[in-house]
């Protein structure tokens, strides 16, 4: 695994975009600190109605601790809100790690997650690997019909995968706690980690940055009316088109099961842009 970025900079940025939860930032932002890698920077932006959720006490005391063990985290403000796929390109022009981690405001992570995932990408040097979310208060709904993984057995390769197609129905896996059971049932352990095939991921996704700026990141947005959805997902597609993606399992990320904040959901990205490649330069891991 790479140790640092060019110049001595972090090798990670984690781009956390955030709206009205301040409490739920904070839990997020506290297993960031607990992380046992220690080279990232953080980006939160914010669209809070009213004030700023890092303004708040209890998200002031964590940037605290961060800032005090060594982690840099920066602050912003983006406002008027333009929908997720503006905001996240937003975060992404923030970005100069060599790789950098999306993750929701409602997420809370293992201490060695970001380790674990910065791992199999550096082997792998595909364009993403994911942590999907753990819903534990479906811990006991166990839906057999769902719990299907197809496990990448040698390197991870690019793969075309569209709303409709065959893996598509991939998504079943990462409902409820579906990849919670289907772990406990597999014996899988953080020793024991394994890389399947996905249709996308939510909440917990770290790139190649390059890789993904190669894809288009999320520069369809404007192709796109503010209210939408499925933004994450047409970015990892693209990125899958072109130089793979996979899951990482034992996942070690879990949801706060919140009410999400993108209640609009009539225009789904996926459905309504192309899967399109662009033709750009190599990029590199």
């Amino acid at each position: 695994m790479r140790q640092g970025g060019m110049d001595g900079q972090p090798l990670v940025d984690v781009l956390v975009p955030t709206c009205n939860r301040a409490c739920a930032l904070a839990v997020t932002l506290a297993a960031l600190a607990a992380q046992t890698v220690r080279n990232f920077r953080i980006v939160i932006s914010d669209q809070s109605d009213g004030p700023a959720s890092f303004d708040r006490p209890e998200v002031k005391a964590v940037v605290r601790l961060l800032r005090a063990g060594g982690r840099e985290v920066e602050c912003l403000r983006h406002l008027p809100r333009r929908g997720m796929a503006e905001q996240r390109a937003f975060l992404l022009s923030r970005v100069s790690a060599p790789y950098c981690l999306f993750l929701d405001d409602d997420v809370m992570l293992e201490t060695d997650l970001l380790a674990r995932l910065l791992q199999a990408i550096t082997e792998q040097q595909c364009g993403f690997v994911g942590s999907a979310l753990h819903g534990l208060s479906f811990v006991d709904d166990i839906r057999p019909h769902q719990q299907q993984i197809e496990f990448w057995e040698g390197r991870v390769v690019p793969e075309t995968v569209t709303p409709g197609s065959a893996a598509w129905s991939r998504h079943h896996l990462h409902s409820a706690a579906n990849l919670y059971h289907v772990q406990t049932r597999l014996g899988l352990d953080r020793e024991h980690s394994r890389l399947y095939r996905v249709a996308w991921i939510g909440g917990c996704v770290l790139f190649d940055s390059a890789k993904l700026r190669a894809a288009g990141g999320f520069d369809f947005w404007q192709q796109l009316p503010d209210a939408h959805c499925g933004e994450d997902v047409l970015a990892q597609l693209r990125v899958m088109e072109r130089f793979g993606g996979c899951g990482l399992i034992p996942s070690g990320a879990y949801h706060m099961e919140l009410p999400t904040t993108v209640t609009t959901r009539d225009v789904d990205a996926p459905k309504v842009l192309p899967l399109t490649v662009l033709e750009e330069g190599p990029a590199h891991g």
